[in-house]
């Protein structure tokens, strides 16, 4: 008689030989694609995003959506490893939420590169030390980074796309215990967004700001009275164990990371313009600049100032529109800002990040 476990599990294993082929033949056309690039680069994010999006639309059960697709993104990162070895820095050390940003956008098969700071990772793009770089630009909760905005308006470094990942933050410690906590260790971000609940929790606790939440990780393996505050990709790389988890005070609490590199990027008709304006301080003048996007229906998604360096109260402004600065209404627009400001720099056009 069948055994009908049996039976299924042959089943299984057959298509499992033809998933393996039709993966290897899949990777053999990957390097004749290679082939035809004519040293162009192996990353191309607007093809890519084109693969994810019909994946994620062919996807009909019982594997999710979401779930197809992060099976894809390694199956394009290891035919990507196949034609070239690419490099990717980051703010580390290894075990951040920038990491995790690494992994999600290009998959397992980069070569990771942690630097000490947002500006090393500019740097290591600018010279060359990695292909692209990964950097925060804006928490959902608590805004935006910065650092990033002033160096990618003075950097020569070019959007080429971007990675919304959800960010839950976890209490770690060596013994997994929630009692003896005195300190506890993670960026300044972390902490503004745990706030209430070590409040709550901790209000007695040292808190200590640094550079990262995998420093924080690092600092708390080395004290039996020390926590940190970072995510499970941390806990895992320094052997440290869970005390809460989801201990964000807001969700979803969302960061978006920009992905930078040295090329320009196709249309893919769901993409994202970013740049950097500067215009004269005058009644007005703010509003004159953004008629353009108005009288040509683009839409802007962000729009935010800095203090820029020339002078005291000046200000750069920088937005995010939708659409590709190739589309005829953004260029449009993109035109007829230039003869309003005083300065524009389009600082790339790339796919927006999946819902």
């Amino acid at each position: 008689m069948t055994d009908p476990l049996k039976a299924m599990r042959d089943q299984i294993d057959a298509i499992d030989e033809r998933l393996v082929d039709l993966l290897n033949e899949r990777a053999r056309l990957a390097q004749r694609v290679g082939g035809l690039k004519h040293d162009g680069p192996a990353y191309r994010p607007e093809r890519e995003m084109q693969v994810l999006s019909r994946v994620h639309a062919l996807g009909s059960g019982p594997l999710a959506p979401d779930a197809l697709t992060r099976i894809y993104t390694e199956i394009m990162s290891a035919c990507r490893a196949l034609e070239a070895p690419i490099a990717v820095a980051y703010l580390g050390p290894p075990g951040t939420f920038s990491e995790e940003a690494v992994v999600k956008h290009f998959g397992g098969s980069v070569q990771g590169l942690p630097c000490g700071s947002i500006d090393e990772t500019f740097h290591s793009v600018e010279s060359g030390a990695a292909a692209y770089g990964v950097v925060p630009v804006e928490n959902s909760t608590e805004g935006a980074v910065g650092r990033t905005n002033d160096l990618l308006f003075l950097k020569p470094a070019t959007i080429c796309g971007e990675v919304m990942l959800p960010v839950h933050q976890c209490l770690m410690n060596r013994s997994g215990r929630a009692d003896g906590i005195g300190k506890i260790y993670s960026h300044s971000q972390s902490l503004a967004q745990c706030r209430g609940w070590l409040n709550s929790h901790y209000q007695k606790a040292e808190r200590v700001a640094v550079v990262s939440n995998a420093e924080a990780a690092r600092l708390a393996s080395l004290d039996d009275n020390a926590a940190a505050v970072a995510g499970r990709l941390a806990a895992q790389r320094y052997e440290l164990r869970i005390v809460a988890e989801n201990i964000e005070d807001e969700q979803p609490n969302i960061t978006r990371f920009m992905v930078i590199g040295k090329q320009s990027v196709g249309r893919t008709g769901r993409d994202r313009t970013s740049l950097v304006m500067a215009t004269k301080n005058r009644p007005g003048a703010v509003h004159e600049l953004l008629v353009p996007l108005a009288r040509n229906q683009v839409s802007m998604t962000r729009f935010e100032s800095r203090p820029a360096r020339s002078g005291l109260w000046e200000y750069l402004f920088f937005a995010d529109v939708e659409g590709h600065a190739q589309d005829e209404n953004v260029a449009r627009a993109l035109t007829e800002m230039r003869e309003r400001a005083t300065f524009v720099k389009i600082l790339g056009s790339y796919p927006m990040a999946p819902d």
